[in-house]
């Protein structure tokens, strides 16, 4: 079984992230591509999807060692055909995940919890008059 999963395809959470420039490795358009993934949301997905696939939290992105984490995923079976016939692609892959991912059950938690304690801190911040110090005229 580790020997078949080395031949696996690799998704980055970077590939999807929307915060990330192409330079920086987002493969997919910012506008279909959702605020920072993590690999246990990703293969969360990617259950949803019927698609086999392991997490490996412990390999980091070759551009960005601090970017931990990635998913090995098989589109096709020996056979093959498609796991999922709506899916041909590793960027169709990644857009169905980058859609669902906003709509993860984690995410969905969090957002009820923080979304009252959220209005609270910004009511503080305002415009600040630091701008003009330093100038002087000649």
């Amino acid at each position: 079984m580790e020997r078949e999963i080395k031949k696996w395809n690799i998704i980055y959470p970077v590939y999807m992230n929307s915060k990330k420039t192409i330079a920086e490795g987002r493969r997919i358009s910012a506008s279909k591509a959702c605020e920072n993934p993590t690999c246990m949301e990703i293969s969360d997905c990617c259950a949803h999807l019927k698609i086999p696939h392991a997490v490996e939290i412990d390999k980091a992105y070759p551009r960005d060692f601090m970017q931990v984490g990635r998913v090995r995923f098989q589109l096709k079976k020996a056979d093959g055909s498609f796991w999922n016939p709506a899916i041909s692609s590793k960027k169709a892959l990644m857009l169905q995940i980058a859609e669902l991912v906003p709509k993860h059950h984690e995410r969905t938690k969090k957002q009820e919890t923080t979304g009252s304690s959220s209005a609270a801190g910004a009511a503080g911040a305002g415009p600040s008059k630091s701008g003009k110090h330093g100038k002087k005229k000649k």
